[in-house]
C-alpha cells in the first residue's frame, strides 16, 4: 500500500489548488481524479476563457446556511493573491464587466498553471481512478481505487457537486461526508435557467431575445441581461436570481430599470399620438416591445389612454411577474447550492470537527457564490486554507 501525507480527491479547481499548496509545503500528496482529464469544468468556463476570479469578491456575495463561514478563507487568500499567481505564469487577462477577470487566451492556461504548480510541489497525479472504497482506521484514511490501495492521515474532499453531470459531476462528496457522520444541506441547482409553464407561451415566441433588466427574487435583485429561451428565462440576471429562487415563488422583472415614476404620463403629454409599442421599442428589442404592448392591451395612441391605465402599465413593466415552473436542473446549472454543512467544518482549516484529518473544500461545501468568478475564488481560497493545514 502506497503511503502519503495527504490524498486529495478531485482534480478540479479546488483539488489542484489544494494539492499544489500542500505539495509546495513539503507534503507528499496524491491527487486522485476519476476522469481522464483534470480541470474539465475550468476548461468550459467563461466561454472557454475562464472567468477565474472577481475583484469585487466579498463574503456577502456568497450564499450559505452560515453567511459568516466564508469570511476567514476569503480574507486570507484574496482575488489579488490569485491574480498575482496568474501574472507570475505570464497569463494575459482582462476585466470584462462587474469585476469579472478572464484569460485573454484560453481556459487551458489556468489548468496548465495549476498542473505546473502541482509539479512544483511534486504532487502525484492519478487520473482515471474510480474509487471503490474509503475507510478510516488507526489515524489513516485508506482509499481503494481501481489501481490499488493508498493511505494518508489527511483526506480532502474536492469532488464538487452534481452540477453539469456530462462532465462527470456526481454527488460523491455528499455520500462520503455522510459516511463520516457529516450533515449535508440539501443540494439544488444554482446559477441555472428557469423554466416557464404553458401559460407563458407568448414569451416562448421570444426565444433568443435578450434585454437589460432588473430581476428580483425575494430580497435579491440583479441588474443584468435576461434572455428568453424556448423553455423559459436565462441570461446573467436570471442565473443570479435562480440561486435565491425557491419552487412555488414568483419572480419580478423590471423591463425598464431607471425609468422614473410617471414617465408614461409625461410621454403622453409630449407625444400624444405615440403608441406604447413605439415607446418601448426605444429601449427594448422590437419583438419584446411588441409582446409587452400586446399583453398590456392599451388603446393605440397614448392620447386615448387614461393616466390611471398608464400608471398601471408602468407598474407592470417595473415588476412583471413570472411564476417559474422549475429550473433546467443540474444538467444546466453552473454550480450547486447546498452541500456539506459548514457547521461541520472549521472555517480556518476546512477540517471536519467529527473526523480529524478529513477536509472539504470548493463546491462540495455549502458556500455558493454569485455568477462572475466568485465560485472560482471560493475554490482557490478554501483550497489554500486546507492546503496550509495539511
Amino acid at each position: 500500500m502506497s503511503r502519503y501525507d495527504a490524498i486529495v480527491l478531485g482534480a478540479g479547481a479546488a483539488g489542484m489548488m489544494c494539492a499544489a499548496v500542500a505539495g509546495q509545503r513539503g507534503r507528499r500528496v496524491l491527487l486522485v481524479e476519476h476522469g481522464d482529464v483534470p480541470g474539465r469544468k475550468i476548461l468550459i468556463s467563461g466561454g472557454g476563457r475562464c472567468n477565474f476570479t472577481n475583484i469585487g469578491t466579498a463574503p456577502d456575495r456568497y450564499l450559505s446556511a452560515n453567511p459568516h463561514f466564508a469570511k476567514s478563507a476569503l480574507s486570507r487568500y484574496t482575488a489579488q493573491d490569485f491574480l498575482a499567481l496568474v501574472e507570475r505564469h505570464g497569463i494575459a487577462w482582462h476585466e470584462k464587466t462587474l469585476g469579472q477577470l478572464f484569460c485573454d487566451g484560453s481556459a487551458r492556461q489556468i489548468v496548465d498553471m495549476l498542473l505546473d504548480e502541482c509539479a512544483k510541489g511534486q504532487v502525484e497525479l492519478a487520473l482515471g481512478r474510480s474509487i471503490a472504497a474509503i475507510d478510516h482506521a488507526d489515524g489513516r484514511y485508506r482509499v481503494t481505487t481501481s489501481q490499488g490501495e493508498t493511505s494518508a492521515p489527511a483526506l480532502v474532499i474536492a469532488t464538487g457537486g452534481p452540477s453539469i453531470p456530462k462532465l462527470g459531476a456526481t454527488g460523491f462528496a455528499y455520500d462520503l461526508a455522510r459516511q463520516f457522520g457529516l450533515k449535508v444541506v440539501e443540494p439544488r441547482p444554482a446559477l441555472v435557467p428557469l423554466t416557464l409553464g404553458p401559460d407563458e407561451a407568448l414569451f416562448r415566441e421570444l426565444s433568443g431575445v435578450a434585454a437589460p433588466v432588473l430581476a428580483r427574487a425575494g430580497k435579491a435583485a440583479f441588474a443584468e441581461a435576461a434572455l428568453f429561451t424556448h423553455r423559459g428565462l436565462s441570461g446573467p440576471a436570471i442565473l443570479q436570481i435562480s440561486s435565491y429562487w425557491r419552487h412555488g415563488e414568483g419572480i419580478g422583472i423590471d423591463f425598464l430599470p431607471g425609468h422614473p415614476a410617471g414617465w408614461l404620463a409625461a410621454a403622453k403629454r409630449a407625444e400624444p399620438r405615440a403608441t406604447l409599442r413605439r415607446l418601448l421599442a426605444r429601449d427594448l428589442p422590437d419583438r419584446l416591445a411588441e409582446a409587452l404592448a400586446e399583453r398590456l392591451a392599451l388603446p393605440a395612441e397614448l392620447a386615448n389612454t387614461r393616466d390611471a391605465a398608464l400608471t398601471e402599465a408602468e407598474r407592470r413593466l417595473a415588476d412583471w411577474r413570472f411564476e417559474p415552473s422549475g429550473t433546467e436542473g443540474f444538467a444546466k446549472a453552473e454550480v450547486t447550492i447546498g452541500g456539506i454543512s459548514t457547521a461541520e467544518l472549521s472555517s480556518q482549516t476546512m477540517e471536519a470537527r467529527k473526523a480529524p484529518g478529513l477536509h472539504a473544500i470548493g463546491e462540495a461545501v455549502d458556500v455558493t457564490g454569485w455568477l462572475g468568478g466568485y465560485n472560482f475564488q471560493w475554490a482557490w481560497a478554501s483550497a489554500w486554507a486546507a492546503g496550509q493545514a495539511l
